[in-house]
């Protein structure tokens, strides 16, 4: 009876772990800017507002990064530290403007669209009004701007070509959660056409089936133990 009952729970966990790859390997991802702000100067935060409502102050520091993710929780962050004094040395503070440092990642050739190669990523110091949103900021140093008509950013400095927040096949692309360690910014068509729930974890569908299948497996073993 034991070598049959080890026979059935050896073949219950092969199904089990092939279903759960299924289900992590199906996840779908999307294309698109994400938009950070720097957290004074410890990391970067998602932004929980597009760039066209946030209003920065003088001497903050936002990021955009062009990736492909699922969503808010595993999109790549901006692989340069926001660092307000280096982006802007050489701009000083005047009256009746504020100075806002951006930090423009257009991410890993893996992420690009297919035929376009990623610019270098890039920092700029815009000197904008006291009362200038985040997206004005970026209009000053990076044209140009591409926006869809739901208003979300799909292009800065021309990058990319073509396309706006569009789904990616599994496996097209590497995940936007790469942990490079040298380069600078990202930013979301505002709010990002991901979300931001997304868990990571098995599917409704894909638990159904493990499920499934260990009362299949437990019935099985019953069986057999009558037939002693």
């Amino acid at each position: 009876m034991r070598p049959l009952r080890g026979a059935v729970l050896l073949v219950l966990s092969v199904v089990v772990v092939g279903l759960l790859g299924a289900g992590s390997a199906s996840a779908t991802g999307y294309r698109y800017w994400s938009f950070w702000e720097g957290d004074g100067g410890k990391g970067w935060t998602y932004a929980a507002q597009g760039p066209s409502t946030v209003r920065p102050q003088d001497g903050a520091v936002q990021g955009f990064r062009f990736s492909v993710s699922e969503d808010s929780q595993d999109s790549a962050q901006p692989r340069r530290a926001p660092d307000f004094a280096a982006v802007c040395a050489d701009t000083p503070a005047a009256d009746g403007s504020k100075r806002v440092a951006l930090v423009i990642d257009p991410g890993t050739a893996a992420d690009a669209p297919e035929g376009e190669r990623p610019p270098a990523p890039r920092t700029a110091c815009a000197r904008v009004s006291p009362d200038a949103s985040t997206a004005e900021a970026l209009a000053s140093v990076a044209r140009p701007l591409r926006y869809d008509s739901a208003a979300i950013l799909c292009a800065i400095s021309g990058y990319p070509r073509a396309g706006c927040g569009e789904q990616v096949a599994p496996g097209a692309t590497e995940s936007g959660t790469d942990q490079e360690a040298a380069a600078t910014g990202t930013a979301v068509a505002e709010g990002g056409p991901a979300g931001g729930g997304g868990s990571g974890g098995p599917s409704a569908g894909v638990l159904t089936g493990v499920g499934l299948v260990v009362v299949l497996g437990g019935a099985a073993v019953l069986r057999a133990r009558r037939r002693r």
